[in-house]
């Protein structure tokens, strides 16, 4: 499900988890896990402007357990290693 949030300069980030639309296969499901992490999940946020999806590393409560300010936190410092 996605998850939405808005960072200090009005974008407004639409975060999902990776390969979430292929279903619950599990193969499909462990697709989208970390490598190496038993609970860690890639997702990716796409902007709501000119801005540059980033694909970014979650825990796996990351949709009820992760605070908006962490979500743009992990965002930004994302965007920052890739400029």
């Amino acid at each position: 499900m996605p998850r939405e949030v808005t960072d200090p300069d009005g974008i407004t980030w639409t975060c999902i988890q990776a390969f979430s639309g292929l279903g619950k296969n599990p193969e499909k499901m462990e697709a989208a896990r970390v490598d190496g992490e038993a609970d860690a999940f890639q997702v990716v946020c796409t902007p709501s402007g000119g801005a540059q999806s980033v694909r970014i590393e979650l825990p796996g409560d990351w949709e009820q357990g992760y605070s908006d300010e962490q979500l743009l936190k992990t965002i930004q410092a994302q965007l920052a290693q890739n400029p």
